[in-house]
C-alpha cells in the first residue's frame, strides 16, 4: 500500500482515539510507519535523502521502543502494509503532519492526571517524534533544493 494512504489512515485513527491506551497505540503505529517510510527511502529514495531517511528510520525505531503500547491484541501493524512511496513530497508532508499530531497527543497524555504510568514513555516518545519530524523537514528542504536545480543529480544513480 502507498505511504500516503497509510499516513492518512494513521492520522484518522489517532484523531479518533479518545482513551490513553488507544492514543499510545496510535503513537506507536505512527512511529512504526515513520520507521518504515524512512527505511524505504534510505534504500530506494533519491541519493540526497538517503542519509536523513536512514536517520528517520533509526529515530522512529527508538520512538517505537519507548512506547509500551503495541497494537491491541496483537492487531495489525499498519507499517507492514507499506509497499511503496509513490509521491515522496506528499508522503513526507503528511508524515511531518502526523508526527506533529503524535507529539501533541502525547503531551496531552503526559499531562493527564490518570496517566502517571505513561509519563516518561510519553516524554521520550515526544522527543523521538520531534526528532523524526526534524528529519522529515530536512528531507523536504533537500527535495525543494533538488527541484530548484541547486543540487546536481548523481550521475551514478541513473534516471530519477
Amino acid at each position: 500500500m502507498d505511504a500516503v494512504r497509510l499516513i492518512r489512515e494513521c492520522r484518522s485513527a489517532l484523531a479518533a482515539s479518545q482513551q490513553v491506551p488507544g492514543i499510545m497505540s496510535e503513537a506507536w503505529q505512527a512511529q512504526a510507519l515513520a520507521q518504515a517510510v524512512g527505511g524505504r527511502l534510505a534504500v530506494t529514495g533519491p541519493p540526497e535523502l538517503r542519509g536523513d531517511a536512514l536517520g528517520l528510520s533509526e529515530v522512529s525505531g527508538r520512538g517505537c521502543g519507548t512506547l509500551d503500547a503495541r497494537p491491541p491484541g496483537g492487531g495489525e501493524i499498519r507499517a507492514a502494509r507499506l509497499s511503496r512511496v509513490a509521491d515522496i513530497r506528499e508522503a513526507l508532508t503528511g508524515l511531518g503532519t502526523l508526527l506533529g499530531e503524535v507529539g501533541i497527543a502525547l503531551v496531552a497524555v503526559a499531562c493527564s492526571a490518570d496517566a502517571d504510568l505513561y509519563y516518561w514513555q510519553c516524554i521520550e516518545s515526544i522527543d523521538a517524534a520531534d526528532e523524526s519530524r526534524d528529519r522529515v523537514l530536512e528531507m523536504l528542504r533537500r527535495l525543494a533544493t533538488r527541484e530548484q536545480g541547486l543540487v546536481a543529480p548523481d550521475p551514478l544513480a541513473g534516471p530519477p
